[in-house]
């Protein structure tokens, strides 16, 4: 068993050996393929992280009637806190508001002056936990809390919630497409260079078919050379990415141009480089297995 298994792994590596030209060619075409794909997902890796960040900005207001007694306004407080669909609460009382509106809003304070009592409620500012953000939930839990007691309006910007969530979906879709369309070429170029390595080989082919060698033992040695192609490509792809990544950061920080973005943006963490590779030699399996049906289709 252990002799089988060297020999299969000493012909993979005599195949990447004695077609290295090629091979380095297919490696680094591989690798450029996947890293456009590394593109986009590293894109909406950021931007999906982005919109989580402006998600958590968005607050429901929910106001309170202003002839609501203080044990009802303490009993909401207590269901809000209790509901695990918030995450975060602040109380603003009508003095509060009345504060805030004068210091955002200096020059229109005057206006409150003439009215002789404070118009603004009181008012609890809600965040949500991150399941619950979605503009579904956010329209469900809005209409359940503002049918308790106490409650005068509850108030969030739903068009925003709508445009984000439009925004993320759309991310999503064409990174898939993407990836899907450049993946395919990573297996056709992996295809094509285990086809010429089938073609400078097909008479020793030949020989091991006539003497009676099964077709896994012929296939297993191809099989192992496509995915360290694949594999190679894809961990090349992910140098390429970092490369231009830090690249990105430098600029941004030499420049001074979108100062303090850098630090928002990341890098793709070792799970998913892992995953990566793994992804490359997958791909490249799969690009050794095309190959080697049609060459036994074609008699070759």
């Amino acid at each position: 068993m252990m002799r089988t298994l060297f020999y299969l792994l000493r012909e993979a590596w005599a195949n990447i050996w004695t077609n290295r030209t090629t091979t380095v060619v297919a490696i680094f075409t591989t690798a450029f393929t996947l890293a456009c794909v590394g593109i986009f997902l590293l894109l909406y890796v950021n931007l999906r992280a982005a919109a989580g960040w402006l998600q958590e900005d968005i607050k429901i207001m929910v106001y309170l009637d202003d002839r609501a007694v203080a044990s009802t306004v303490s009993e909401l407080d207590r269901q809000l806190r209790a509901d695990r669909a918030v995450s975060a609460l602040h109380f603003v009382s009508k003095e509060q508001a009345l504060g805030e509106f004068r210091t955002q809003f200096p020059s229109d304070s005057h206006l409150l002056e003439g009215l002789g009592q404070n118009p603004l409620p009181a008012s609890f500012v809600v965040t949500l936990s991150p399941p619950f953000r979605s503009p579904e939930a956010v329209k469900r839990w809005a209409e359940r809390i503002g049918g308790l007691a106490g409650v005068e309006k509850v108030d969030y910007n739903q068009d925003w919630i709508d445009a984000l969530s439009t925004i993320i979906r759309s991310i999503e879709l064409v990174a898939i497409g993407i990836g899907l369309i450049l993946s395919a070429a990573a297996v056709t170029i992996i295809a094509n260079t285990i086809r010429l390595t089938l073609f400078a080989r097909r008479h020793e082919i030949a020989i091991l078919r006539l003497i009676g060698a099964t077709k896994t033992f012929i296939r297993v040695p191809y099989l192992l050379e496509g995915a360290v192609l694949g594999g190679l490509g894809s961990a090349c792809s992910l140098f390429m990415l970092n490369a231009l990544y830090e690249l990105f950061r430098h600029q941004m920080r030499t420049t001074g141009r979108l100062r303090g973005l850098e630090q928002l943006t990341m890098f793709f963490p070792l799970s998913i480089c892992l995953l990566l590779v793994g992804v490359g030699i997958v791909l490249g399996f799969a690009g050794s297995f095309v190959s080697l049906r049609r060459f036994d289709e074609a008699k070759v």
